[in-house]
């Protein structure tokens, strides 16, 4: 099974516990920055450290002193987790200090356990007011599809790798589960605040918990989000509740209600070519294999792959060119497939339900003239018309091999990529 980029979600959730066993995955997610989460934070009642956001190290200085404090931290803004663990966030007490560490981070490529070798690139950093921290919690959201329900997911173990955390000791993982027709009830945050030990100060901190998740609801559901985290909502030592961090991913889907929302989309943290997919209305994954699949239909596309990798392949990417598929958007995916130098070969799996298989094939050879491919392609096509496409591939005159069936597309394009690279070797 494949699983895609985990800045997109907290897979281990999903593998060990019941509620995220059950969610579905979703590809099409907009992230926020750090910064952008906590102003929409702040816009819903949800308490924050002070901070500023900045893009200079002369804008850093600047900053720390507007802040008025002795020490700051300094976080690198990147659409990954871990930043701590690649040197993306520092607790500083020196100006000098703090302006070359922000000079050092803005500009350079910040590579966590989330990134991959190639980082992802800093264009801003967040200077924050410290937290005298007296626990640690997390507190997160995210839409369970199997029960319609939103899901609200807290623990004591704030600050840790909650990825692990859901792992070894799932039964820290607290959830409750909200009903749409009634929505956030009181007796829940009470529920999840006594569990989390917030019932001392004559109910104070439990009120305070409730405000927070009261905010979160309304945030959750006002900007159609998928994914919501606060890792670490602290208890600070003068009794304060704030959100440390944020994580905000938001549904694509929904971005068409949202346009103040659609501004906060940085390019720059996506991969170049799942964006340009995106433009296109293509579901695309970069994977790291050097086959590269073309499949309408994204259950269809997973079946695919596994079978690539069954019979000895490593798929190059997940792509999803929908049911109701063009010409133009199959000539848009080859040049997308194409564009990654690690393919040495393409299989297109397309199952004619809605759209007619000699369609398809009318717009794989168009493709395939217009990008002058110079890598083998296998078709394997089924369903409506199915025939009369396999019989245009067969007169186009172009390297085209037509596969029977799904298990002959995969092994004939394995050989294929296999022959290709032993040749450009």
């Amino acid at each position: 099974m494949y699983l895609f980029p985990c800045h997109l979600f907290s897979f281990a959730f999903l593998l060990h516990n019941t509620a995220f066993q059950q969610a579905e995955l979703n590809v099409d997610n907009m992230n926020l920055h750090e910064y952008q989460a906590k102003q929409l934070f702040r816009d819903h009642g949800i308490p924050v450290p002070e901070s500023r956001v900045v893009a200079t190290p002369e804008e850093a200085l600047t900053a720390a002193r507007a802040l008025g404090t002795p020490r700051w931290v300094v976080k690198a803004q990147v659409h990954a987790g871990g930043r701590g663990k690649g040197g993306g966030v520092k607790l500083l007490d020196s100006e000098n200090t703090l302006r070359d560490y922000a000079a050092s981070l803005l500009g350079s490529h910040l590579v966590t356990p989330q990134t991959g070798a190639e980082g992802q690139p800093v264009n801003h950093v967040l200077i924050e007011s410290p937290c005298d921290i007296e626990r640690e919690l997390y507190l997160g959201m995210l839409v369970d599809r199997a029960r319609s329900r939103i899901v609200f997911m807290a623990s004591t173990e704030g600050g840790m790798d909650i990825e692990e955390v859901a792992r070894s000791r799932p039964e820290k993982i607290l959830t409750v589960f909200v009903h749409p027709a009634v929505g956030l009830m009181p007796y829940q945050s009470r529920k999840l605040a006594f569990a989390l030990g917030l019932a001392q100060n004559g109910g104070t901190q439990a009120k305070a918990f409730h405000q927070i998740m009261a905010g979160l609801y309304r945030l959750f559901t006002d900007k159609d989000l998928s994914l919501l985290e606060i890792n670490p909502l602290v208890l600070s030592k003068q009794g304060e509740l704030l959100a440390l961090d944020a994580k905000i991913n938001i549904d694509d889907n929904a971005l068409y209600r949202h346009a103040d929302l659609t501004t906060l989309r940085d390019i720059s943290q996506e991969d170049e070519k799942e964006a340009r997919a995106a433009e296109h209305g293509l579901n695309y994954v970069s994977l790291d294999g050097n086959i590269g699949c073309m499949v309408n239909g994204a259950g269809l596309a997973m079946a695919t792959m596994d079978l690539i990798q069954l019979r000895g392949g490593q798929p190059a990417n997940f792509l999803d060119v929908g049911g109701g598929t063009t010409a133009e958007k199959v000539a848009e995916a080859f040049k997308i497939i194409i564009s990654d130098p690690r393919v040495k070969g393409i299989l297109v799996n397309i199952f004619g339900g809605i759209v007619r298989c000699d369609l398809i094939a009318e717009g794989i050879i168009q493709a395939v003239k217009q990008v002058h491919l110079a890598i083998p392609v296998v078709v394997r096509l089924e369903g409506t018309n199915a025939e009369a496409g396999r019989s245009l591939l067969a007169q186009s005159g172009l390297a085209i091999d037509a596969a029977e069936s799904l298990d002959d597309a995969a092994r004939k394009i394995i050989i294929a990529a296999e022959e290709a690279h032993g040749e450009a070797q």
